[in-house]
């Protein structure tokens, strides 16, 4: 997809839905409009217009619909199709129209097959969920839509014919749409006394054999399957009514469950699993902390005897580094600030997301709506990176202010959209619909200059009006304190390596879900768990990089600023190797899979890692000031 996109969608109660979305109550005999959307496929994860493949198009020809900015990036594209549904209508073999499949057409749709491309279908809103035959069983998939056709052996099939099943629930003044399922089938479909049709006019084609005007089409009926050859292959359907007790806001409910494929026990456990480690990690705190600091907060504060003044005790431990702990970060202070800001930038967005659609704001019947809501919540979200790494800077006594801020607002956005333009180029080079259209482009550029940027100069303008933050000790020496030699399990590479494992073993379950919905195409709807799960995620970060900084600052190494951003940022490093593993899901087979996988799932890391870095240096901040500002420095 063009941006890996969460098919996400909120369902906090039972039948419970903010306002957005009107039901439209259909009258007996009245046209319901059947909507196709993009072909998709798992392996390669480039989508393409519906018409791309040679299909059955509508008499009056393909109109769009109007799209929004969060469908454009999601990939989809949206048009009218020539399939007639009338509300309360059974009608069965009816023939949508006959195609001649030249050699070029017959391989385009063997290859969509091999590929394993989907259709995905829409009526009233409400996405085609598919019902699949086989001579063993029936399976019932609400995500995904369902395939072009099939492969057996070196043969490919395609689903030629197809039981469109709509279920309604009847009100006193029409009717409305609360379930929509396609059952696909091949048939070589033959005419009554081997007729032959031209195509042109469905009233003059002859009568069928393979299909019954009185009923549906079964499995077991079928005599010969159509395979995808040159000649002609003739497409039908059948529309079947079904009264339903669903209530209209209640219709998205089994779809998003996947008819409970995923139970909630899978979210609880992941829940009572992440909590056992911030249990676990808060008991360790308690008795490192409360009994360490406690007893070195007394024997700091402590008054010393003649004796032992005269003796000139000597001391060590955290202590010692009062002078130096408060030394701006060495090397790059000024990249220090902007990575913080932005950090918190993305926490700020993260957490606005997850709360809006934990509470319903966005609905899963409004497309697109998820992505909207990230951009514009990225772009507020601007001036708190400008004022956090102004102020940042400003009490690192840096002077460059205006390049400070420059690299808050162009560094991370400028990665992104330089990745996404390049990825861009990529799918239009295979027309597909993941290439977003020139004015969507554009939009996206207008947000970044127009409101980002100067919200974040906004930000960093009152970050510098703002004083320098206060420390609890002052710099005591010009020339900075030497680090004694450390223990390697005290090494930045080691405890940068360590302080991810806990954080990503807190989120690793929920991770699996999101990427679900992002690669494999699955409804991701439980943010209340999710939000829960952030949480738990930035007390486990804040926790770990305490107590490795404390264990840093008794071995009186004081260079502790960028050791706790990268400490806890590693938990990012964790996600991509995770990632990778679950890349074989995908059964990728063409190297711009490959890059589309990698490069968005690097973006999303580097997110990651700047969110979990800010929670965990910020922590830090919070502690190292709480500590020396506990004890008596003389």
């Amino acid at each position: 997809p063009s941006a890996p996109v969460l098919n996400i969608s909120p369902v906090p109660l039972k039948g419970f839905y903010l306002p957005g979305v009107a039901p439209h109550d259909f009258q007996r005999g009245e046209r319901v409009e059947l909507k196709v959307n993009k072909l998709t496929s798992t392996r390669t994860q480039i989508p393409y217009e519906y018409y791309s493949l040679p299909f059955c198009q509508p008499k009056e020809g393909v109109t769009m619909s109007a799209e929004n900015l969060g469908e454009f990036l999601s990939g989809d594209r949206i048009d009218n199709s020539p399939y007639q549904l009338y509300m309360r209508d059974d009608s069965y073999c009816n023939i949508l129209c006959q195609k001649k499949f030249s050699k070029k057409e017959a391989d385009e749709f063997k290859k969509a097959i091999v590929e394993e491309y989907h259709h995905n279908w829409i009526i009233d809103n409400l996405p085609a969920a598919s019902i699949l035959d086989s001579e063993q069983y029936i399976t019932t998939t609400y995500a995904g839509g369902f395939p072009v056709g099939y492969q057996e052996g070196s043969r490919a099939y395609i689903f030629n014919h197809v039981n469109i099943i709509v279920e309604y629930h009847p009100l006193d003044d029409g009717s409305r749409v609360v379930g929509f399922y396609v059952e696909p089938f091949t048939v070589k479909h033959k005419f009554m006394n081997n007729q032959v049709w031209d195509g042109d006019d469905i009233r003059t084609a002859p009568p069928l054999t393979t299909c019954d005007k009185s009923g549906p089409m079964v499995f077991e009926s079928i005599g010969e399957k159509q395979e995808v050859k040159v000649g002609k292959v003739l497409f039908t359907y059948d529309v079947m009514w079904r009264a339903s007790n669903v209530k209209w806001a209640s219709r998205w409910d089994i779809y998003l469950s996947m008819d409970n494929a995923v139970p909630d026990k899978v979210h609880w456990f992941s829940i009572i699993n992440s909590t056992l480690i911030v249990l676990f990690l808060s008991v360790m705190i308690v008795m490192i902390m409360v009994r360490n600091l406690r007893r070195d907060i007394t024997r700091y504060n402590r008054v010393l005897t003649d004796e032992e003044k005269n003796e000139e005790r000597d001391e060590s431990g955290w202590k010692l580094v009062h002078g130096d702990v408060f030394r701006p970060p060495a090397p790059y202070p000024m990249m220090f600030a902007v990575l913080c800001g932005t950090g918190l930038q993305l926490l700020c967005m993260g957490f606005a997301t997850i709360a809006f659609a934990a509470v319903g704001f966005l609905s899963p019947a409004n497309r697109g709506s998820l992505v909207i809501a990230v951009l514009v919540l990225f772009v507020i979200m601007g001036s708190v990176s400008g004022y956090s790494s102004a102020r940042l800077y400003k009490t690192f006594k840096g002077k460059e202010w205006q390049k400070c801020t420059t690299y808050t607002a162009f560094l991370f956005p400028g990665v992104c959209m330089v990745l996404f333009l390049f990825f861009n180029i990529i799918l239009a080079t295979y027309h597909s619909t993941g290439s977003i259209p020139f004015m969507s482009l554009a939009a996206l550029i207008a947000l970044w200059f127009g409101i980002s940027v100067p919200l974040v100069f906004l930000g960093a303008y009152f970050g510098y009006k703002t004083p320098p933050m206060e420390f609890p000790t002052k710099q005591a020496n010009v020339i900075p304190r030497t680090v004694p030699e450390q223990p390697w399990y005290l090494s930045t590479a080691f405890t940068v390596l360590v302080g991810g494992i806990l954080p990503f073993g807190a989120c690793f379950v929920e991770l699996f879900f999101i990427l679900s919905s992002m690669w494999m195409d699955q409804y991701y709807y439980v943010f209340g768990f999710l939000l829960l799960v952030f949480f738990i995620l930035c007390v486990t970060i804040a926790e770990i990089t305490m107590v490795l900084v404390y264990f840093q600052l008794c071995a009186e190494d004081y260079h502790w600023w960028w050791r706790s951003f990268l400490t806890s940022g590693s938990t990012a490093l964790y996600v991509f190797i995770y990632s990778a593993i679950y890349f074989s899901r995908l059964e990728p087979d063409l190297w711009v899979t490959y890059v589309l996988y990698f490069g968005y799932m690097g973006m999303l890391s580097l997110a990651i890692f700047l969110t979990t870095g800010a929670v965990g240096f910020f922590s830090c901040l919070w502690f190292t000031k709480k500590i020396y500002g506990s004890i008596k420095v003389d």
